[in-house]
Order: C-alpha cells, then sequence, then structure tokens
C-alpha cells in the first residue's frame, strides 16, 4: 500500500489514544522475501547482535550499514515526514523544547552534530524459542519519538508464536500490555519512550517498550525503521 493511500487521520488518532498505530502492508511478499534474504550476506550490515550474550533475549539481528536497503530508502523518510507532526504535537504536550525538522535528511543532521552517525534501521532474525525482551531503542541522546516495524514472514506459515508485544507504564499504576497481531509486509508504528497522555488534572506521561512473545516453529524476520542514528 502506498502511503499516501493511507489513512493518516486514522493512524494519528490511534497513536495518540494508544501509541501504536497498524498501517499496511508496506511492503509485498517478494519485497518481504528478499529483504528477509540479506540476512545469510555480510556486505549489508554494520553489526551482528547475538541477543542472549547480552541478555536481550534470544535470537539475532543485525544493523544495516549505508547504502541502506532500497525498500528501507523508500520507507523512511517519507514515513519521518508523516510522523514528525505527531512528534512535535507529543513534544509541545510534554513541555519539550525540542522540535523535529520536516524533512528526515535535517533530523539526521541533528543526530551527526551529537555523535550519532551509526545507520540504526535493522533486521532481526527468530528461530523457535527465541524472542525479544521488552526494551527501547534509544542509541543516544537525539531520539525521534516514534519507530516503525514490519513483518517480513507470514504468521501461521513460515511461523507460529513469535508475537510483536508492547507495554506501557502508566503514572503510579501497573503496566498494561498489548499484543499487537501483523499480517505478512504490515507494519506497526509505535511509541519509543514517552507520550503524553491527557488525564483529569492534565497531561501526563507514559512510558512505552516493545519485544517479541517466544516463536513456537519456524523462522520469523522483521525489519525496523528507526528513524535517529546511533552514537
Amino acid at each position: 500500500m502506498a502511503l499516501e493511500d493511507m489513512d493518516w487521520t486514522r493512524i494519528g488518532a490511534e497513536l495518540e489514544s494508544v501509541g501504536h498505530a497498524v498501517v499496511g502492508p508496506l511492503l509485498d511478499g517478494e519485497s518481504c522475501k528478499a529483504l528477509a534474504g540479506l540476512y545469510g550476506q555480510d556486505t549489508p550490515f554494520r553489526s551482528r547482535v547475538v541477543m542472549e550474550r547480552h541478555g536481550f533475549g534470544k535470537g539475532e539481528y543485525k544493523y544495516f550499514s549505508h547504502p541502506l536497503p532500497e525498500p528501507i530508502v523508500a520507507l523512511r523518510a517519507p514515513l519521518y515526514r508523516r510522523l514528525a507532526p505527531v512528534a512535535n504535537r507529543w513534544a509541545a504536550a510534554m513541555g519539550l523544547d525540542t522540535r523535529y525538522p520536516a524533512e528526515h535528511a535535517e533530523f539526521l543532521e541533528r543526530c551527526h552534530a551529537a555523535g550519532q552517525m551509526r545507520p540504526t534501521p535493522l533486521l532481526l532474525k527468530y528461530g523457535p524459542g527465541d524472542y525479544n525482551c521488552l526494551h527501547q531503542d534509544l542509541y543516544g541522546e537525539t531520539v525521534f519519538p516514534l519507530q516503525v516495524a514490519i513483518l517480513l514472514s507470514a504468521p501461521g506459515t513460515d511461523f507460529t508464536g513469535g508475537e510483536f508485544v508492547l507495554t506501557e507504564q502508566r503514572p503510579r499504576m501497573q503496566s498494561r500490555a498489548t499484543v499487537v497481531p501483523l499480517g505478512l509486509g504490515e507494519a506497526v508504528i509505535f511509541a519509543v519512550d514517552q507520550r503524553p497522555v491527557q488525564g483529569t488534572r492534565g497531561t501526563y506521561r507514559v512510558r512505552h517498550r516493545h519485544g517479541v512473545s517466544p516463536v513456537r516453529s519456524g523462522e520469523r524476520y522483521t525489519t525496523g525503521i528507526i528513524f535517529h542514528d546511533a552514537a
């Protein structure tokens, strides 16, 4: 589905109300297969992380190097352009001084000036028993408050289990968990860290984390589009 054909009014409303929105599919089946197929190569990537070694979960992922794959390039800047107004509304509502430029290239200049030079889009691979602990993708002081995950495998066919999970930590309340169902090529846009919520006594902040439940069978591939670069 082309970005311009998506219901951005609905997407914006869901981001405001629950901190995430399912969109797409952003990639067709062939594009998903081709992107997942890059995992066995070395050239497209700058580093590989085995999650169990770091206590992140089980499974592994690789960060892309420049030049980024064409499907990532085709989505990263246009998605940023659509999400920057949401990011600015959130910053204003939380009383933050940060404002985000309209274009992704300008935001990357800000990252690079802060010493965050390394690209952050990544490709994740999970097999049976693999999972991803709840976490946040921050990578430095300069952070864009929204990111995107795209499922590259077909649930029920390529894998079972492996649900995308989001949690919301509300002040003086227990955390709330949400399981986000995704189909092949579909994406979830979600809060990286904090977002504002309007309460009866004004605006307060909730904190988000995300992860993946254990895969029961097969292989699950996901690509993550993070808009800030890493230190």
